[in-house]
């Protein structure tokens, strides 16, 4: 269904992309990701599955360069109109969308401090695909590394005893890597590069690391089997493993002078991403739950009509509300600022994942018994809106990273 639009200067061509991307997630991106969580995690990246081919329309539409600015050949859309295009994306599957996300975050990155060398190797051939056999994925999280991972400046960050498990070291004028990624790497079985994270100097602990454009179609690097999960299971996610591959050295994208502060940007823009995904998570188990209350009939008279029900879908429209407008102006905000703000981004990730995992726990409620079962896709929902929780960071890590700062600011003024 659609919403009313509470910004009166919404130019016309966002309402336009609005539009279209709504419909192409409810006739093509839900379609699949239905086909998709009925799949085995091999079956799901197998040739020729509805992955592949729902990617390749996608990239032959160009949504794969979104994020891209048209100066290297992408869409280059505005915040506001990036917020719309991942609402609207989630709302077909937050999975795909977070897929697809993945496969452009890579260039994204390089696009905004490339050199010749980055744009010629990563940006141009990303840009030009439109098969999907050029994809990225975000190499952060390891068997011994997740959340703390994502919280530059905090006090873990720089003891001398924690250091990220895959180790870039100088030989010449490339690097050599060594260690492994962990089974939660979105896009990890697939993916034919990576923005990868790792470490330079042991000695500063997880603030020595360095973010690098790797190639993962070379000698030297392997993938495990793809992750068999509750939720999102229309999203490949697998271990990469490196075992003396290489990355020349003009492939880095930031040293670790510079790791904590580029981190920190890398967060508050996945974080303020994650914030418009999940309120197209939560959109989507709303318009199912209010369609079918006014078609169920219980107690002589539809569901919609009995007061109790009304509240919960009350409650559930103010959560949605509520979150497009937290993670619209924090996108805008983090994507038009240097440095961002990234508690900003973290409010918006965590209140926006637990509102739609909320939504869609009082959307099955609605559904009753019917709600369990695979006849509707809110089960489906349901599990993909619990991934929220922990993905990109657990809420409870994140929470507790950005009321530091705020307590630091306070103490400081």
């Amino acid at each position: 269904m659609s919403y009313l639009e509470l910004s009166l200067d919404l130019a016309e061509d966002h309402a336009a992309l609005r539009d279209s991307v709504r419909r192409f997630a409810i006739e093509q991106v839900r379609p699949t990701s239905l086909l998709l969580d009925k799949m085995t995690p091999e079956e799901v990246i197998a040739p020729g599955s509805p992955y592949w081919t729902l990617m390749k329309k996608m990239y032959e539409l160009g949504y794969h360069t979104v994020l891209i600015p048209d100066a290297y050949g992408g869409l280059g859309l505005d915040p506001i109109a990036n917020h719309i295009f991942w609402e609207e994306m989630a709302y077909g599957s937050v999975g795909l969308a977070v897929s697809l996300g993945c496969a452009a975050f890579g260039p994204f990155i390089c696009a905004m401090m490339a050199e010749d060398e980055l744009t010629e190797a990563y940006i141009t051939p990303f840009v030009e695909c439109r098969d999907a056999s050029v994809m990225s994925c975000w190499g952060i999280t390891e068997p011994n590394h997740g959340s703390d991972n994502l919280m530059p400046g905090g006090p873990q960050f720089f003891n001398p005893k924690i250091t990220q498990q895959v180790k870039a070291a100088k030989k010449g004028d490339q690097f050599v890597l060594s260690g492994q990624k962990s089974a939660w790497i979105s896009n990890g079985t697939i993916a034919s590069n990576s923005m990868l994270f790792c470490n330079l100097d042991p000695s500063m602990g997880l603030a020595g690391g360095g973010i690098c454009l790797v190639d993962l179609t070379q000698a030297g690097v392997s993938r495990g089997k793809p992750l068999d999960k509750l939720g999102q299971r229309d999203l490949p996610q697998g271990e990469v493993y490196f075992d003396e591959a290489v990355v020349p050295a003009g492939h880095f994208i930031c040293d670790q002078e510079s790791y904590t502060m580029i981190t920190d940007m890398v967060v508050a823009l996945a974080n303020a991403h994650m914030g418009a995904f999940f309120t197209g998570v939560a959109r989507s188990a709303y318009d199912l739950a209010l369609q079918y209350s006014t078609e169920r009939v219980q107690g002589g008279k539809r569901l919609c009509e009995h007061p109790t029900i009304q509240r919960r879908l009350f409650d559930m429209f103010s959560k949605i509300e509520a979150s497009r407008y937290l993670s619209r102006a924090a996108m805008v905000y983090n994507m038009s600022t240097t440095p961002p703000n990234t508690k900003y981004s973290i409010a918006s990730k965590v209140f926006c994942t637990q509102a739609a995992f909320e939504v869609a726990s009082d959307a099955l409620q609605i559904f009753g018994g019917y709600g369990l079962t695979k006849e509707y896709p809110i089960e489906k929902i349901f599990r993909d809106a619990r991934a929220g929780l922990i993905e990109d960071g657990a809420n409870d890590s994140l929470a507790l990273h950005a009321a530091s700062d705020i307590v630091r600011e306070a103490l400081e003024s």
